[in-house]
Order: C-alpha cells, then structure tokens, then sequence
C-alpha cells in the first residue's frame, strides 16, 4: 500500500465533495447531489482504512483491530436507518439539530482521543500550535453539541415551550466563561506537562465548553431557531475541520471547511431575513428581549372576520391570481398534497399560482420548498420573498396556511413590535387574503398578528389539510 494511492483516494473525495454541494444549490440537481456526498463520503472512510495500513514512522505497519470499527458501522447505520424511515418530515428540523450535535461530539471526542493516546497513555509532548487547535476542537464540538440539544428541545417544545430562558446576569456568566476557555486553553498548551495535568486541563475545556452551549442557546427562542440550527450547522463543520488539523486528515479539513462556510453564509442570509446582526448571532443571546409580548396578550383580537371553505371557495374561483403562503402548520397537518391539488383545481380554471417563500419560513431553512417538492409543486412557481412582494398588490387572493409571524404587518408598522424591521411577506398588500389556522393562538414569537384584524382578511379556523380539502370540493361544485 503506498501513500500515493491514500491521497489520490483523497483528492477524488475532496472534488466530489465539491461537486455534491454545488449540485445541492439548485432542487432539480439536489437529489444527484446528495449522492455525489454519500460517495465522497465512502471514498473518504475508503481512504482512512487505508491509511491505517501504511507504515508509521519506525517503518512498521499498525496492527487494526476492525471490530469496533464494524461495530461503529453497524450501530451508527442502524440509528441512521431507523431515523430516516421512522422520523416524519414535521420533525427534520430536530433531526438536523441532533445531527449537527453528533457532527460536534464526534469532533470534540476525536480531540480529546489524540489527547489520550499521544499525552496521557504515552507521556508525550505537544507544541503549543497543535495544542490551541486541540483546544479548539474540543471547545467547538462541545458547544455544539449542547447548543444542539437545546435548540432540539426548543424545536419540541420541552424546554419551557420553547420561549427565551434569560438567567440574571447571563452576560457576566458566558464571558466568566470565555475567560476560563481562554485560561484553561493557555494552561494546556504552555503549563501542562504530566498525563493528569493533560487529563485536567483538557476534561475542564470539555465542561466549560458544554456549559457555554447551553448556556448560548437557552436564552433564544423558537422564533430564531432557523438560524440558530444554521448556525450550529457551522460551527460542526468548523470543528470538523478543527479535527482534521489535529489528525492530519486532508479530507476532513476540506470537508469541514466547506461545512462551515456554507453554514457561515446561509446563517448571514437568514440573520438579513429576520433583521438580526450576524455579531448577536455569534456571542449569543439575540432575540431575546424582556418585552416580547406574552401568548394572552397576543390573543386580544377586537374584531376578526372569519369564513368557511364554501364562501372562500366562491372567492378563489373568479380569482385570476393566487398565492399561497406556506408555513409551518401546512407541515404539522401534512396538508402539501392537498395544496397541490388546489392549485390545480385552480389552474384549471385559468387562475395563475404561485408560492411565497419566506427565508425562515418554518423551522429550518428551506423547509417550505423540501415540504412543496414532496408534493411535486413545480420549483418554478416558488418565488422567493424579495420577488414575490411586489406582487401582492396585483394579487386578487392570498392563501396563508399555517404561516404567522413571516406575514404580521407589525414588523413593518410597530417599532415596539420584538420583530419590527424583519422582513416579511407583504400578503395584506393582496386584494383578499384567507389565513387557514387552527385558532388565533400566536406563532413563535408570541405577539398578535395584525393582520387578521384588517378589513381584507378572512380567518378561516380549522385543520389545513381538512380545510384545504374542503376548498377543493367546493371549487369541484361550483
């Protein structure tokens, strides 16, 4: 086995990485994408198998014992098997969040790993270089994997329904914090010199690390999720490529540095759609404000006009322009298909359709045009919200299902509002506009929706699916 052939396996990992995520961008070339990834990834556990069969430095080759690595194929393929036959498409955002806290652990625990072997078994030595990088590694992955189980909690609601947790004097505490990271990284790298203070030092980066996590994510609430999974997204593949350095493994780095700009660059998109500056995003604790209405308050409608299928029915079917604003409760009630078929009722009849989709729509990024293409909505009739508000105005009906805080004229009109100066879709702009909903219950951000209160808008309550359903038979009848 030569080491030629390591890095030439290497080298057609990286490209096909490249290829994958550049196919990823576009939703006709996304699938082929994906598997371009998955067969990156193989060569690249090809080529680390590999590895392990060249000589070391003293000419000899490693005895490998494959049990725990078939293990660890076994049992990881398994949990990823049973995740993606079992976990619903409503759920993916969780998923993603548990994923992007393996991705981080793994890291964290590939570093302290090095640590083991080269430091603590064999009373080696390190250089101060490669020290910080392992203390990056660990402080990485660590946060991550915390923050990510948090921000799994929000998204289910099971910490505190997903509202901001603000602990007195939570600012002094993560920068006490980050003072002690930035400590204990300099005792590691200059100080220590024996395997207990190796062992020291490196398990009390772990637990500071995993305390600043939590401690980051809690006070942000489920309205700022998307970003916050974006986020997290990054900094796994940041501690990837932390992880890479410290092993040596050009692949890895290559990979994570791909990870991490492209979660960088998607988590400054999604910071510009709901007004928010990418250095709060970073330090943590935006969002979070001690004003942001309560869920009572916010369902203190004065005059709310409301319909039912029938009516709503008679007004869509002399519309010449429709657009449908999806959001999260089209997903909980499953109702994409149904809209499929509505739009085609529609589009029979000569009416025009189209989508808006908001950034942030839903709980994760692009989590309205995975949920649309699943119901085989052509991509084209997805129009991004910078395109698709001009058009409100010429729009004879608006069909919001689901959708809440991405569509509340108060971040436009009400500088008190927690959202004022988030960019919204401009549905109230529409001639008409019918919000399908369960009830006046608020969204993530709990604050009312003026929106239901206008002149033009007609709440019609109810599951979507069941509602939507119902305009289809209504529209067959008329």
């Amino acid at each position: 086995m030569t080491s030629d052939l390591v890095h030439f396996v290497y080298l057609l990992s990286a490209v096909l990485f490249i290829f994958g995520l550049k196919k990823l961008t576009k939703v006709k070339t996304a699938a082929t994408g994906n598997k371009i990834a998955a067969l990156a990834m193989f060569l690249a556990i090809v080529g680390t198998l590999l590895e392990l069969h060249l000589p070391d430095s003293a000419g000899s080759i490693p005895s490998i014992d494959y049990r725990w690595i078939i293990g660890g194929i076994v049992v990881g393929g398994v949990i990823g098997g049973i995740g993606a036959v079992r976990v619903a498409m409503t759920s993916m955002p969780e998923m993603v969040a548990l994923f992007n806290g393996f991705g981080g652990g793994a890291s964290a625990l590939v570093a302290a790993a090095v640590v083991w072997d080269t430091l603590v078994e064999k009373s080696g030595s390190i250089d101060p270089i490669n020290a910080v990088i392992i203390c990056l590694s660990v402080l990485i992955g660590a946060l991550t994997t915390t923050g990510s189980i948090v921000a799994f909690l929000k998204l289910q609601g099971k910490l505190k329904k997903g509202a901001p947790i603000l602990l007195p004097g939570r600012h002094v505490i993560n920068l006490a914090l980050v003072v002690g990271v930035v400590g204990v990284t300099a005792w590691f790298a200059f100080s220590a010199n024996t395997p207990e203070t190796f062992t020291q030092s490196i398990l009390a980066l772990t637990a500071i690390s995993l305390v600043l996590g939590w401690l980051l994510v809690i006070p942000i609430g489920g309205a700022d999720m998307p970003v916050v999974v974006s986020l997290l997204n990054s900094y796994s593949g940041i501690a990837a490529c932390a992880a890479g350095f410290v092993i040596g493994n050009n692949v890895l780095i290559i990979a994570g540095s791909m990870v991490g700009a492209a979660g960088l660059i998607l988590t400054q998109i999604m910071c510009v759609a709901m007004n928010r500056s990418l250095v709060n995003v970073l330090v943590g604790g935006f969002g979070a404000t001690d004003s942001a209405g309560s869920s009572e308050d916010a369902r203190n409608y004065e005059s709310v006009t409301s319909c039912g299928p029938e009516e709503a029915a008679m007004v869509l079917d002399t519309a010449e322009s429709v657009i449908v604003v999806p959001g999260y409760g089209l997903a909980v009630a499953q109702a994409q298909h149904a809209v499929r078929e509505l739009a085609t009722a529609l589009e029979s009849r000569g009416t025009k359709v189209t989508y808006a989709i908001h950034p942030v729509a839903g709980r994760m990024p692009g989590h309205m045009n995975v949920l649309l293409a699943e119901a085989d909505v052509p991509y084209e009739q997805l129009v991004e919200m910078d395109n698709i508000n001009p058009e409100f105005k010429t729009t004879d009906a608006v069909i919001v299902i689901g959708a809440n805080d991405v569509v509340n004229p108060a971040a436009s009109t009400d500088k008190d509002s927690p959202i004022y100066g988030m960019p919204i879709l401009q549905a109230h702009e529409a001639r008409t506009v019918f919000v399908i909903k369960r009830s006046l219950s608020p969204g993530y951000a709990g604050i009312k929706n003026g929106l239901f209160e206008l002149n033009n808008t007609m709440m019609v309550f109810g599951d979507a699916k069941q509602i939507v359903q119902g305009l289809v038979s209504e529209l067959a009848e008329l």
